[in-house]
């Protein structure tokens, strides 16, 4: 074998996609409308498992779940968003994922992304891959984003962006794809149990020194997508502001628990 083949193969090799077990794992409340669309679009040659963590709904996400095959985990109260995400990584990590994704099955999120989500994080190209809903403004106001929630979700990420380094096109999707070693590191039972975790996550994120990363994802707005309220909207808003202010005083000496390591 010439050297330039010899060459070309050590660089392959170099960046060959490693193998590993992929773990879909779904934060569900009242998902029954929408649960059924969202598993179908999963491409089933790509995961391994599928894990839905039931925050105690009142519909019957549980029974469709268990009808579909899924690997149902039922809180026996609500306990937030926050805390049933901390189950669903939970559970992810302890069936043996090498990559999990964090998909909401309310069908806002086109599943089918999934397996370049987790190629990009194969590849070693970055660590947490976000699904971004907002390519254009004309495409995300298509797609049903109200014009309040568009203005805010640009006004927050902006701010998000410039405090944490980052350059990401939204902040606050609730498409996400992670490798095992952030979730093993980031310490997330000190997290909140609302929905400012998913911030948190974030900013902890950056802080481990993990590479975020994300792709543009087809943004789906219709009456049973999950939406939270203008009120609680304003309280995730003024939570993530405060999240960005302990990383900047954490940064300068004043330190939080929120960026502690995992094991300590």
């Amino acid at each position: 074998m010439d050297e330039h083949a010899t060459a070309t193969r050590t660089r392959q090799a170099a960046v060959a996609p490693e193998a590993g077990r992929t773990v879909v794992v779904m934060p569900a409340y009242n998902a029954a409308a929408t649960l059924e669309r969202t598993v179908a679009d999963l491409p089933v040659d790509a995961v391994d498992e599928v894990i839905l963590v039931d925050d105690h709904s009142s519909d019957d996400t549980v029974e469709i779940a268990e009808r579909l095959g899924l690997t149902v985990v039922a809180h026996d109260a609500n306990r937030g968003y926050g805390a049933n995400q901390k189950t669903c990584y939970r559970r992810a990590l302890e069936a043996g994922a090498d990559f999990v994704v964090m998909i909401h099955p309310d069908y806002q999120y086109d599943a089918r992304l999934l397996t370049v989500a987790v190629e990009i994080l194969r590849l070693g190209i970055c660590d947490c891959v976000l699904g971004s809903r907002i390519r254009t403004r004309r495409e995300a106001l298509a797609g049903g984003m109200p014009r309040w929630k568009y203005v805010a979700n640009r006004v927050l990420t902006t701010i998000e962006n410039v405090a944490l380094g980052q350059n990401l096109g939204d902040f606050h999707s609730g498409f996400r794809a992670y490798r095992r070693e952030v979730l093993e590191t980031i310490p997330l039972d000190g997290n909140s149990d609302d929905f400012v975790f998913d911030s948190q996550f974030l900013a902890q994120a950056v802080h481990f020194g993990f590479k975020l990363g994300d792709i543009p994802v087809p943004v789906r707005y219709f009456d049973e997508a999950s939406s939270i309220s203008l009120f609680r909207s304003i309280r995730y808003g003024l939570g993530t502001l405060g999240v960005l202010t302990r990383f900047w005083l954490h940064r300068v000496g004043l330190r939080s628990r929120l960026f502690r390591e995992a094991n300590k």
